[in-house]
């Protein structure tokens, strides 16, 4: 069993990630931390002068909003994280934070575009120091 677990969550795949948090329940051990988290690709700065001000900050917080109602219909005391950044490196650094001991990360089925880039979950699996279940 696990102490701390992180679930990152990909808000564009939501059924999934409700799964996953029901799995982090599953390989916590009693009392373990889980940690809900979404990471906000920045918006760079020349895209950024033309969207609405405050755009980003509105983001966040919704997606926080979002992930606290996740946490909370779970029935399980949970912690949510929502960051700017990007993806895999964002996950790699809470990870490495908060000491935690599994990843549950769902997988996409990958286009043609992943097997030359790598997808987000492929990253973090090449990447992190502690175990990381890939959910298809």
């Amino acid at each position: 069993m696990y102490k701390t677990v992180l679930v990152p969550i990909d808000m564009a795949h939501l059924a999934e990630g409700k799964a996953n948090v029901t799995l982090a329940a599953s390989y916590g051990a009693q009392g373990s931390k889980i940690i809900l988290l979404n990471v906000v690709e920045d918006i760079p700065n020349w895209a950024a002068v033309d969207l609405p001000a405050g755009l980003l900050h509105k983001s966040v917080e919704a997606t926080r909003a979002e992930l606290t109602a996740i946490a909370k219909a779970s029935g399980m005391h949970m912690d949510v994280d929502v960051r700017t950044g990007h993806s895999y490196d964002t996950i790699l650094d809470v990870a490495k934070e908060n000491k935690v001991d599994l990843i549950i990360i769902a997988s996409h089925r990958p286009g043609l575009q992943d097997y030359f880039l790598g997808s987000t979950a492929a990253k973090v699996v090449r990447h992190a120091n502690c175990s990381v279940l890939v959910v298809r």
